[in-house]
């Protein structure tokens, strides 16, 4: 089935939205103004030990997301990556076709576009590109773009450094919990802890009024990084209002996913959030997903667990968790 890229009709000199696209009166950023005054933690890494734990731990229960400084990657490599991504949006829209996936099939990877069975669903002012990046026995090269020719290189060396960033994370939040260090990457999977990115392609859209790229979600990872472009467009929601995330250079987006709300008992908050559009420029955000293996039992750790505070969800494999979420089927 040929699918209408978005970014096919962006480029086709739309003056008005589709109605597929046209959110329901109360879904508008129109009629949602985020609040202001209210900003998102920063919090640098390279804080002292003591404070660096108690900030995370605070801002993933207060807020469920943070920006990330000082994180040692390389200044050159997030640029060089957003510059592959980039340029393989920018292909001949037959090169990007022989990527497409095919989600009725069950295959997610490759090249995409939100599309619904359901007439009076509305669709996403988005088009994106997934693949597995982690761990090397479970990827699929072969869904790798081959243009530009710089894709694989870049992409598997900024998956070096965001395993080392997440194995550095996970052990600061176990100790926020009060734990070791290592207790919730073991209750993730550990060496089999899959790293999933998704780039995810905003076009200028008409009227980004009325318009979603993403609609309100939790992620269903354990954790999300996210590499931004320096166009603005993420809102998380906080105290019963949408609050704008800025962009800042250098930064990274971190927001805690499903998995570590349910291990965390819900002392870590798996953060509501959507996705602007802009009416002139392009948004683009580079999301890798920190998700434990299909079959990895996940439920709240034992060790939080006690009679004042009891069990506040049920434990299953992360793959029926999965199901249940993508189905809506109550948790």
């Amino acid at each position: 089935m040929q699918v209408e890229r978005v970014q096919a009709l962006s480029h086709g000199g739309l003056h008005e939205l589709p109605a597929q696209f046209i959110r329901p009166a109360h879904e508008r950023p129109e009629n949602s103004k985020a609040i202001e005054g209210m900003t998102v933690p920063v919090i640098s890494l390279l804080l002292p030990h003591d404070e660096l734990v108690h900030e995370l731990s605070k801002a993933c229960s207060e807020w469920g997301v943070f920006l990330m400084t000082d994180y040692g990657i390389s200044a050159s490599l997030i640029p060089r990556l957003q510059t592959a991504g980039q340029e393989f949006f920018n292909l001949p829209p037959e090169e990007k076709e022989s990527y497409a996936n095919d989600p009725s099939t069950g295959n997610f990877e490759g090249y995409g576009t939100k599309i619904t069975k359901n007439l009076e669903e509305k669709v996403e002012w988005i088009d994106y590109f997934f693949h597995l990046m982690s761990p090397p026995s479970k990827v699929n090269y072969e869904i790798w773009p081959k243009n530009p020719p710089s894709y694989r290189e870049v992409t598997e060396e900024f998956n070096v450094e965001i395993l080392r960033v997440t194995d550095k994370l996970l052990e600061l939040f176990s100790q926020g919990l009060g734990l070791e260090g290592k207790i919730l990457k073991s209750s993730l999977g550990s060496e089999e802890i899959e790293l999933e990115m998704k780039i995810n392609m905003y076009p200028p859209c008409p009227q980004p009024e009325l318009a979603l790229g993403v609609e309100p979600h939790t992620d269903i990872s354990a954790l999300t990084i996210l590499a931004p472009n320096d166009v603005s467009g993420l809102q998380v929601w906080k105290d019963g209002h949408w609050v704008a995330v800025n962009y800042l250079p250098n930064a990274l987006f971190v927001h805690v996913g499903d998995q570590l709300e349910v291990l965390s008992n819900g002392k870590y908050r798996s953060v509501l959030h959507r996705s602007l559009v802009n009416k002139e420029r392009t948004r683009m955000s580079w999301a890798i997903f920190c998700v434990p293996p299909a079959e990895a039992i996940i439920g709240p750790l034992p060790d939080l667990l006690d009679d004042k505070n009891p069990a506040k969800y049920s434990t299953t494999t992360y793959a029926e968790f999965r199901y249940r979420k993508f189905n809506k089927i109550p948790q």
